[in-house]
């Protein structure tokens, strides 16, 4: 095997290794969803309709990303330690 490809493949294989390392967990996810639907709405904040919202959330891992949903809808989605939560 020719040096250049097995330093591809090297490099390939600790960037997913980082990727499946730095993958959100359930809480971070939970947690940039009621920080959201806070920021979003200060009435909702104060209601916890955040953490309601966390709660009934499902996770799902793929290795190296993560998403949840609620019902058929995706709440967010996380990626290298980043969690990006959508818009309602």
């Amino acid at each position: 095997m020719p040096r250049r490809a097995l330093v591809s493949i090297i490099v390939v294989l600790a960037a997913l290794l980082i990727a499946a390392v730095l993958n959100p967990s359930p809480e971070r996810h939970r947690q940039k969803i009621r920080d959201a639907v806070a920021e979003r709405s200060p009435l909702a904040g104060a209601l916890g309709l955040g953490s309601l919202t966390a709660f009934a959330s499902n996770y799902h891992s793929l290795v190296v990303a993560s998403y949840t949903t609620a019902g058929d809808k995706t709440l967010s989605v996380g990626f290298l330690g980043m969690v990006f939560v959508s818009n309602p």
